[in-house]
């Protein structure tokens, strides 16, 4: 009877262990075949990271990794190779790069770049910084865009700026003001352009891209763009691409073409009127998708394109040309194979349950799709 009575102990406390630890329960990682991607011989790309945003304040960013000398595709890599750190990754995944032998995964609404060994996925440190939003890399040094201020809509939210990352101490070194709501940022030589949109001070947007002189960290200027400013990307002539997401309202999305003016200063040059969500540039052509709502029709209207960046004109009004498009529900991602030129394509579908990643020649037919995590949204290759 005595034995028994401990054995019931033990499994009461056995029971309440687990109830009390339920939020602690580890999602072991998925790996997953994908048949029909074939590396390519030589190919000094060795795989890319995903990061899934989760939807906001379900804690659900998740980081996949698809390998292409084993054609495996991972799901949940980091609460695998990380299974002691409290609530994963954290609260939404707003970028992610790799520099070196570190990946960098900015997570916005828990204030923090996490940083991560690039071969395993391990943990190898954090940095905080609120409401963090891109990252990019100069000369042994990570920036991040930062809203410095909460997560929240306000008139009354501070200017942001741009906080400079030790890649090997990982402590910030330096921060510098900049617009209203910073997002992506551009290095062109000695000068960072760091696109402000002002989100949080609807209708009063942001319209500058600010100029950061590299050498001294201290701001040039800025440039008076357009309103509610996102993406910014150099092409290979040395010119920026900025994207507006408009008001929503009356004034769309569309893309700006920034060049050297004669003083060698970025200037204004053309106004596209084209919707753009997202983009990416690879050799002499930016391609780009757009997810607009309309209240007219009371549906989202999705596009994708091409511009020929050396001759500035649209040379494809849909780089999807099998008509694999009608199975995207919300294209949210972008990204194209340095080598192979195929086109990575990410679809949210509903927001909160599981996407697809779909791969494309670059002729535009679909090679394969597999299921990521939940908004599947921002790519990094890695490197041998």
């Amino acid at each position: 009877m005595k034995r028994l009575n401990l054995l019931i102990s033990t499994l009461i406390i056995v029971v309440a262990t687990m109830a009390c630890r339920e939020d602690d329960i580890v999602v072991p990682a998925e790996y997953e075949i994908i048949e029909n991607a074939t590396p390519l011989p030589g190919s000094k790309i060795l795989g890319f990271y995903l990061v899934n945003e989760g939807n906001m304040g379900s804690n659900k960013c998740t980081l996949d990794y698809f390998d292409y000398t084993t054609s495996t595709y991972i799901r949940n890599l980091y609460a695998d190779r990380n299974p002691n750190v409290v609530k994963e990754l954290g609260d939404v995944g707003n970028d992610i790069g790799i520099y070196g032998s570190k990946l960098y995964v900015v997570v916005n609404c828990s204030h923090k770049v996490e940083i991560l060994n690039a071969r395993t996925g391990r943990r190898l440190g954090k940095v905080d910084i609120n409401n963090c939003r891109y990252v990019t890399f100069h000369k042994g040094r990570a920036y991040v865009s930062s809203y410095v201020g909460p997560v929240a809509v306000d008139p009354k939210s501070p200017l942001g700026e741009v906080c400079e990352i030790d890649t090997t101490t990982f402590e910030i070194t330096r921060r510098i003001t900049v617009g209203y709501q910073p997002e992506e940022m551009a290095i062109i030589g000695d000068k960072m352009y760091v696109a402000n949109s002002g989100g949080y001070r609807v209708p009063n947007y942001d319209d500058r891209v600010s100029v950061i002189d590299m050498n001294t960290f201290t701001l040039n200027r800025q440039i008076q763009v357009g309103i509610n400013l996102h993406h910014i990307a150099s092409d290979a002539q040395g010119r920026l691409w900025v994207s507006s997401r408009g008001n929503y309202e009356q004034e769309g999305s569309c893309l700006y073409l920034l060049q050297p003016d004669t003083n060698g200063e970025m200037a204004v040059a053309r106004k596209f009127d084209i919707a753009c969500s997202e983009m990416a540039i690879h050799e002499n052509r930016l391609y780009y998708y757009a997810t607009q709502w309309n209240n007219y029709t009371a549906r989202n209207e999705i596009t994708y394109g091409i511009i020929d960046t050396a001759t500035l004109s649209q040379v494809s009004k849909n780089f999807i040309t099998d008509g694999t498009e009608q199975s995207i529900a919300i294209p949210y991602g972008i990204a194209i194979h340095p080598e192979s030129g195929e086109i990575l394509v990410t679809d949210a579908r509903n927001y909160v349950s599981s996407g697809t990643l779909y791969c494309f020649s670059p002729e535009g037919r679909m090679k394969w799709q597999v299921r990521t995590g939940d908004i599947p949204a921002h790519i990094a290759f890695l490197h041998k």
